[in-house]
């Protein structure tokens, strides 16, 4: 950072707006392993991550990609995905011996009831030790998909419904069981 009397030049990653070091400064001050979790055009990442003097240690990192391989045919950026990957964040955290978390979303917006939001909500409901508050978790009905099958069966038959569903029409998956196929998929990510 470079210093003079009339001006202070921002740090770099400040000034390109990748890093708010005045949140960061207080994450870190409490020495908690933090929940990182960002979202893409189509998946979401959530990481544990630690932080040590010579560089942030990443101690899991998981997307909702890693959700196949429990059975989940559906789209990785969804709010039945993330619920997913946070549950399954929350079990692997605990094999690496991580019991309590902080949650990180960085510079993302804070929705209530966002995708980021369901993340956390499957990582507390996997038992992981997290303050939070209940308000800004999105309901069971959404987190299980019943709104996606609502709006499924309302417009099936339209020419919406294979515009809006074109890739669950090709691959022969019926948006209608989205609930179904979540609570198969949080069954095995449980027995795991």
């Amino acid at each position: 950072m470079a210093r003079s009397r009339r001006y202070t030049v921002r740090l770099k990653r400040d000034r390109s707006g990748k890093t708010n070091y005045k949140s960061r400064l207080k994450t870190l001050g409490s020495k908690n392993t933090r929940l990182v979790v960002r979202k893409k055009i189509n998946i979401i990442i959530a990481q544990l991550i630690d932080y040590k003097d010579d560089g942030d240690k990443i101690i899991l990192s998981l997307t909702t990609k890693d959700l196949t391989k429990f059975g989940w045919k559906y789209h990785f950026n969804n709010i039945p995905s993330s619920y997913l990957l946070g549950f399954l964040t929350g079990i692997r955290s605990k094999e690496k011996g991580v019991n309590k978390v902080i949650f990180d979303i960085g510079l993302h917006a804070s929705v209530k009831g966002s995708s980021l939001y369901a993340v956390l909500k499957g990582a507390v409901d996997s038992g992981l030790d997290i303050s939070v508050n209940q308000d800004i978790l999105p309901s069971e009905e959404r987190v299980s998909g019943k709104h996606i099958e609502n709006y499924a069966s309302k417009i099936k038959g339209t020419e919406i419904y294979k515009k809006q569903f074109s890739r669950y029409v090709k691959n022969n998956v019926k948006p209608e069981e989205i609930s179904k196929t979540f609570l198969e998929v949080k069954k095995r990510i449980g027995v795991k």
